[in-house]
């Protein structure tokens, strides 16, 4: 009885609703609360303390942020009670609005930094690929439900986490960019997206236990790292067993002059090689979807193996994204 009590206590208070209000529309810091409430910092950081303590809000670092997201309290009966907060009230309606603004702007200076840096941030468009091709399959892929916990290692600007996010329990996307993810957190609030949460880590030592996931996506991020059954292993350690792991890669392309301009280690993959590098890391791949374009793309899915696996360790160079 008292964790109820708990959380209904955290309920009872106005301010409190409001920021359960925000979460469910993406994840904010507290200076964003600060700034779309007008209330002191000290205030709301109690009100969130006393929403995380109930199970209502999740906490989690992301360097020197900390950022807050919709906790598992949140759902069920209590998302039936938000679901009854009045959306004409004044106070939640002027909240919504500066809310918009926040993530507006904050798309705006990601984008602007990125296109004043030169770079192609959304990679799929920059190389001219079918986007749409590929996220039909990833569609076909993972089943309308019962997935619980996915990964999105390389999430990139978030919209695998965002076309998924109906079928899965919570969505966790990883980058190594604080750009990429000031623009996922963006695009995610923008389409309400509240059960998945982005973050920065390494694809080598991702920041979670064993077997903590049931599905993770690599999508057009092997071709990029130096090692990439490494990450394939490490993949393989975050995935329960009989868990799912989709990969969508290019296929040799011999295109150095991309090669060169995007950054990328490998000029795609030969079938044999990555189904050798999967079966190794831990997984039984079955055979890849093929999708036609200029650049050919392959779509695995892969089963994680019910041993366990040995990760690889990479070189301390190979780190990155």
């Amino acid at each position: 009885m008292e964790p109820l009590l708990t959380i209904l206590r955290a309920l009872a208070e106005p301010t409190r609703l409001r920021l359960l209000a925000l979460a469910r529309t993406g994840a904010f810091c507290v200076a964003d609360f600060t700034a779309i409430l007008g209330q002191s910092q000290p205030r709301l950081s109690r009100q969130l303390r006393l929403l995380c303590e109930a199970g209502l809000l999740t906490r989690e670092r992301d360097g020197t942020q900390v950022w807050f997201h919709l906790g598992e309290a949140a759902a069920g009966p209590v998302g039936a009670l938000l679901d009854r907060l009045p959306k004409d009230d004044p106070a939640l309606a002027a909240d919504a609005r500066e809310a918009a603004r926040l993530l507006a702007d904050r798309a705006r200076i990601a984008s602007e930094r990125f296109r004043a840096e030169g770079a192609d941030w959304d990679e799929m468009r920059a190389l001219d690929l079918p986007a749409a091709a590929v996220e039909k399959i990833l569609l076909e892929v993972v089943p309308a439900s019962g997935t619980g916990r996915l990964l999105d290692i390389g999430t990139g600007t978030g919209r695998a986490l965002e076309l998924l996010a109906p079928r899965i329990g919570a969505g966790v996307g990883v980058d190594a960019s604080p750009a990429m993810l000031a623009l996922a957190r963006a695009r995610l609030a923008r389409a309400g997206v509240a059960n998945c949460s982005v973050r920065r880590a390494d694809m080598y030592r991702l920041p979670f236990a064993d077997e903590s996931f049931d599905a993770a996506v690599l999508q057009m991020v092997l071709h990029h790292a130096e090692q990439p059954q490494a990450v394939l292993a490490e993949a393989a350690r975050v995935v329960r067993p009989s868990g799912l792991l989709i990969v969508v890669e290019l296929t040799p392309h011999g295109r150095g002059d991309v090669t060169s301009r995007l950054g990328h280690r490998w000029a795609g993959f030969e079938r044999g090689l990555l189904h050798n590098f999967l079966t190794r890391a831990g997984f039984s791949p079955a055979g890849p979807i093929a999708v036609e374009a200029r650049m050919p793309l392959m779509v695995w899915r892969a089963v994680r193996f019910t041993a366990a696996t040995p990760r690889i360790e990479p070189a301390a160079e190979a780190r990155i994204f």
